[in-house]
């Protein structure tokens, strides 16, 4: 098994939709560790860790978002493993 780290920045109308609550249960249902938050910019980031494949998978669920969000373009970054996460959750400020 293969694992990855990406970082995402999602924009558009993705603040006041349950944007962050919605990516946490798929990040969970796929077994992924990390994190998302609401940035003060308007956007969402999002770190997020596991198996390559679930990753991946979770990086298109992102361009579509919850059912309330329009999602206008998601920026995804690679990034190296440094802190270990044993789950999924949601940060604030």
């Amino acid at each position: 098994m293969t694992r990855k780290t990406i970082q995402a920045i999602v924009a558009g109308k993705v603040q006041g939709v349950y944007f962050r609550d919605y990516t946490r249960r798929e990040a969970q249902r796929l077994g992924l560790c990390g994190w998302v938050r609401n940035l003060e910019d308007g956007t969402v980031e999002a770190l997020i860790t596991g198996e390559d494949a679930l990753v991946d998978q979770m990086a298109t669920w992102l361009h579509r978002g919850s059912p309330m969000a329009l999602v206008d373009g998601v920026t995804i970054t690679e990034g190296k493993e440094g802190e270990e996460y044993s789950d999924f959750t949601i940060r604030y400020y």
